[in-house]
Formats: structure tokens, sequence, C-alpha cells
């Protein structure tokens, strides 16, 4: 990349902002401490964990063009594969992650597979039909608490440090988020993002020269179970409480609008869109009774513009030649036949 280039980008609005952002979470649990207010610390950690499952769900929605309802399932299965080895007293974070990824992405191949026999709506509708499915097999877990839910009493614990500690958990959870970006950004300029992306405009092209576009597809889509399954983990930890209602399709639905709400596709859309979405949300419920009213019209208001989000009303903000020179470039068809 051209030197010169890459300074222009860091110094653009839609580049510097959510950087300038995730240095002011950085400083986070230092404020709360000052402050002495330890919510902060937990609250703008629940935002990092969206944020996290979010930029997951981007990878199949953004990039590959899949609308999962249903990624929810695999927040759950996340929250669960702490809750339940933690019921019968183990508390080997190591152990909670290998069940939290082998069992999300056991999962997300099946269903993966299956749902991408269809398109569209009917898409849309398998997932939520799966999403639905998995919610009633957790409620009919009457052991570990089945619809209420269970209580985590051995959270996960790695190289002694207890997951279930508010400025422990905020600290992995920054630290997985700056590790999903930076990765998000690479794979979105690599062979396997151009052609996933490529799958997203025009599957029958890709096919045409050679490339299986719903294999692409479908290893995002399990890649994105497992992120999301993460996240789940460390929401689990972070609640000390594990519940049905996490695989609830409103979360699948929340997850959608934090991502059109940041730029659906951009890096750093699920960041922007997590932290608006959720800050809003909680200011709202502290000003009105009818914050969820108020919300819900600024949220439709929001899709009835049709804008690239928070992403693409900062690149608005640049000067004309930088954005010229630094816009989005079409997936180069060239590129992509030379990976097949």
């Amino acid at each position: 990349m051209n030197p010169l280039i890459s300074m222009r980008s860091v110094r653009q609005p839609a580049t510097l902002v959510p950087v300038l952002l995730l240095g002011a979470l950085a400083l986070v649990p230092w404020a709360a401490g000052i402050a002495d207010q330890p919510f902060y610390v937990v609250f703008f950690a629940r935002i990092l964990i969206y944020a996290v499952a979010a930029s997951a769900l981007n990878l199949a929605l953004g990039f590959g063009g899949l609308v999962s309802l249903g990624h929810a399932l695999f927040l759950g299965i996340g929250a669960y594969s702490v809750a339940i080895p933690a019921y019968h007293g183990i508390d080997n974070g190591w152990l909670h992650l290998a069940v939290c990824v082998v069992s999300c992405g056991l999962v997300g191949l099946l269903t993966g597979a299956i749902s991408l026999r269809t398109t569209g709506i009917g898409f849309i509708m398998i997932t939520l039909a799966f999403a639905q499915m998995g919610y009633f097999v957790f409620v009919s877990l009457k052991q570990y608490g089945g619809d209420d839910g269970t209580p985590i009493g051995a959270t996960s614990r790695f190289f002694g440090q207890d997951l279930g500690q508010p400025l422990v958990a905020y600290t992995v959870a920054f630290v997985v988020l700056c590790l999903v970006i930076w990765w998000s950004a690479r794979l979105r300029v690599a062979p396997f993002g151009m052609v996933l992306r490529g799958a997203r405009r025009n599957p029958r092209r890709i096919n045409a020269i050679g490339l299986r576009g719903k294999r692409y597809q479908l290893a995002a889509y399990v890649m994105s179970a497992v992120l999301c399954g993460v996240a789940g983990m460390l929401l689990a930890n972070l609640t000390a409480f594990a519940s049905p209602a996490t695989l609830s399709w409103m979360v699948s639905g929340d997850l959608i609008v934090m991502i059109v709400l940041g730029g659906l596709g951009s890096v750093f859309g699920p960041l922007l869109g997590a932290v608006v979405f959720m800050g809003a949300e909680e200011l709202l419920k502290m000003a009105t009774e009818s914050w969820a009213a108020i919300f819900g019209l600024a949220i439709f208001l929001v899709a009835l513009l049709r804008t690239a989000g928070l992403v693409g009303l900062l690149e608005k903000l640049a000067p004309r030649k930088t954005a010229a020179v630094l816009a989005p470039a079409p997936v180069p068809v060239h590129a992509v036949e030379e990976h097949a």
C-alpha cells in the first residue's frame, strides 16, 4: 500500500473516529475507578461484548450477504458452555472455551449447510426457526433452570484470572474486540474476503469462474457462529448468569440493527452501531418510561433514510479528493479469478 494513502486513511473521519473511540474505551476502567462508579465498567463491557457479536454477524451478513435472524442461537450456546460445566463445579476456562468453540462450530456447520440450501426470505426464516428450536431446547433443561435461567457460581478461569470479575471481563472483551476488528480488516481484502463479497454481489459470476460461492458462505457462517459463541461466553461470565432469553429472535434483531446503524459490511460499523444503539437505549431509559416507542421510531427513521450507516456519514465528511483516493473499490474480479 502507498504510504501516503495509508497516512491519509488514518486521518479519515471514518477511521479516525472509531480509533479514538477505542482509545476512549481503553480508559473507561481508569475513569470509572476515579469516579468510583463500577457500573460503567459493567455497562461498557456489555457494549464491547455486543460489538464482538455484531462483528461476528457482520462477517456473514455484511461480507457474505447472509441475513441471519438466528445468531442469538450461538450467543446462547456460548453462554451455556459456561453455565452447564459451572453447574457441575467446573471453572476451567479453557474447557469452557473448547466446549463453546466445538459446539458452536458443529451447530453452525449443520444449520448453515441446511440454511444455505435456501435464499432470501427462506434463509431468514430457517435461521430464525433454528434459533427458536435452540430456545425451546434450553427451556426444557429444567435441571439448569429452564425458562428462569441459571446463575453461574464457577465463572471461567484463565491463568488464575477470574473472568467473572468485571475488570477482567472488560479487559478480555476489549482485547478480543480489537483482534476481531484487525482480523476483519485483513479478511475483507484477502482472497477469501473478496470471493465472499463477490458471491454476495454476483453469485453466478463467482460460480462461473470455478469457485463455489456457497462453500465460502458456509465457511463464513461457521466462523461467524464461533465468534458469536465467544461473545456469549464473555457475556455469561460478566453477568454470572445464563438464560434462554439470550436466544430470543429479538437479540438477533438487535445485532442486525447495530450493524445497519453502524455501516453494513464495514470494519468499524459494528463497534459504532453497538455504542450508539446501547448508549441511546440507556439514555432513553433514564429519561422516560416510554423509551421503547421513541427508540423504535428512531430506528425506523434510520432504516427509512437508507443511509450507509454511521461509517457512511463519516466518509461524507472527508475531502472529495481524499475520499476518491480511499473510496472502497469494487471487488476486483481479476484477483478473484487468480484465486480460482
